[in-house]
């Protein structure tokens, strides 16, 4: 009889058992958790996985900000996230013993294990400022000129910046890489320096084949250029090297000379206008009002050093079948963990993303403990690497925990979806966010506490919600 009872008893239960066999447990009930926290107490650290739970009226979620998913929503695909490869950053990695350089490009690029899986790099053409000199690939005595370009050659690029590339993409054959130039070769300005200056209209043709050979050029070492910004802050002629490019001037040169040269050498690198600060969004609305020049452009690119981060929505409403790419921001030497950190994931991993970036992009990928090697007569010398190498021992700094927040699971390919306050509610400032979903169909939503305290807080996902606290200035990746 007790037999029997027990049997009849737990027969519900059984039958519900069985259910769930067969039609399996409800997806996504479980969420992965990874914690940094700005006192560094937590650096990208995975927590215990969270379990969504099924909301009621009487649930602990009705009384907490909720940040709410809606994949139906979705907005800009995403290309990546990432560093520019400078040649000092190169350098360093050459210098590391062959062990630990390929110990750390895999940490940093393999989509697998540990790797954190950055999709996206930049590279100069020709220097930059964290070069140990100046130089292009196209350098001639004082008085000469070549606009056949017969002594064109990548030069000190084939020492560093090529190598290192060809190892990574050994690690990650889809990265993709986009090439900015801070200036021309010293014969086509018309300042004779390698600072400031402007393009001499007379070489306007010479500098479009000289950017088609460095595409064709790296293609022939196995290393595609997916995009090419025609100018680096072409508004700030000061850095070294450097040139000024006003927006009128821009136009006409994609428009007359570097598109019909793309066009001719049957190129399908993208052209990427501006790359500057946000404070002059009329600079690329200008140029892609001139439809001659917008049929050969594919977006415009910003940095952060002035104006604010929504003047990216401004381009995208004013030219909404063009893409925005957020391309370059520096971090200070000797750094402050508890101020870089969370402003760069609030103005840029989820500022730039929220306002409709296909890239973010820190500034250089690795530095030394002196923070060289930098140009003279403008070159950074306080421009902290993403990692610093110290011989083969290696930094992690807050510019590499803002990327790997983002990069390892936000894969290149995934869409950004909407999140934000549930219906009704009135968005939490202090809690701002950002939400993606990957080809695989997983999501990942980006949480930042900008409050100066601990805060509280729920994720809703359809009728289900998961409970979550973090600290102040602390940052959680959630992904389900």
């Amino acid at each position: 009889m007790k037999t029997s009872f027990l049997k009849y008893a737990l027969l519900p239960a059984l039958c519900w058992l069985a259910f769930l066999r067969v039609t399996g447990q409800p997806k996504q009930s479980k969420i992965e958790f990874w914690l940094t926290n700005s006192d560094k107490s937590a650096l990208f650290q995975k927590q215990s996985e969270l379990t969504f739970r099924k909301m009621s009226k009487t649930s602990p979620a009705i009384e907490s900000p909720v940040i709410s998913i809606n994949p139906k929503r979705k907005y800009q695909e995403i290309d990546g996230f990432g560093f520019t490869l400078t040649g000092g950053s190169a350098g360093h990695l050459m210098a590391m013993s062959k062990t630990a350089r390929a110990a750390l490009l895999k940490e940093l690029f393999s989509t697998a294990g540990n790797g954190i899986g950055m999709g996206y790099l930049r590279v100069s053409i020709g220097a930059s400022d964290l070069n140990e000199r100046v130089f292009s690939y196209n350098d001639l005595p004082q008085g000469q000129t070549d606009p056949e370009l017969k002594h064109f050659n990548l030069g000190p690029d084939r020492h560093d910046v090529i190598p290192v590339l060809k190892e990574i993409l050994s690690i990650n054959p889809k990265l993709k890489i986009l090439g900015s130039p801070w200036s021309p070769p010293v014969w086509m300005k018309d300042n004779g320096d390698t600072r400031g200056g402007s393009l001499k209209p007379e070489w306007y043709d010479a500098y479009a084949k000289y950017l088609v050979r460095y595409i064709q050029d790296m293609q022939k070492e196995g290393i595609r250029i997916d995009a090419i910004t025609v100018q680096n802050e072409p508004l700030h002629p000061g850095n070294n090297p450097s040139l000024l490019m006003l927006a009128k001037d821009q136009a006409v040169f994609v428009k007359n000379h570097l598109g019909p040269a793309f066009e001719k050498a049957k190129i399908d690198t993208k052209i990427i206008v501006y790359d500057h600060n946000a404070d002059k969004p009329e600079y690329p609305i200008s140029i892609l009002d001139d439809p001659e020049a917008k049929k050969y452009v594919d977006g415009s690119a910003f940095h952060l050093y002035g104006g604010t981060i929504d003047a990216l929505s401004k381009v995208h409403d004013a030219h909404p079948d063009k893409n925005l790419y957020f391309t370059e921001q520096w971090m200070g030497a000797p750094g402050n963990f508890g101020k870089d950190f969370p402003n760069h994931i609030k103005n840029l991993t989820i500022g730039a993303t929220q306002n409709w970036a296909r890239t973010v992009l820190e500034w250089n990928l690795t530095s030394n403990p002196e923070n060289r090697p930098f140009t003279d007569r403008g070159g950074c010398d306080r421009c902290l690497g993403g990692v610093t190498i110290d011989g083969d021992k290696v930094t992690r700094n807050a510019a590499y925990y803002v990327v790997a927040h983002a990069s390892k699971f936000v894969r290149p390919g995934s869409v950004r979806i909407a999140s934000g306050a549930a219906v009704g509610d009135k968005p939490d400032e202090k809690l701002p966010n950002v939400a993606f979903v990957t080809p695989e169909g997983k999501k990942v939503l980006i949480v930042l506490n900008d409050s100066d305290a601990e805060k509280k807080f729920s994720i809703q996902d359809g009728e289900n919600a998961a409970y979550v606290s973090l600290k102040a200035g602390s940052v959680g990746t959630f992904v389900w």
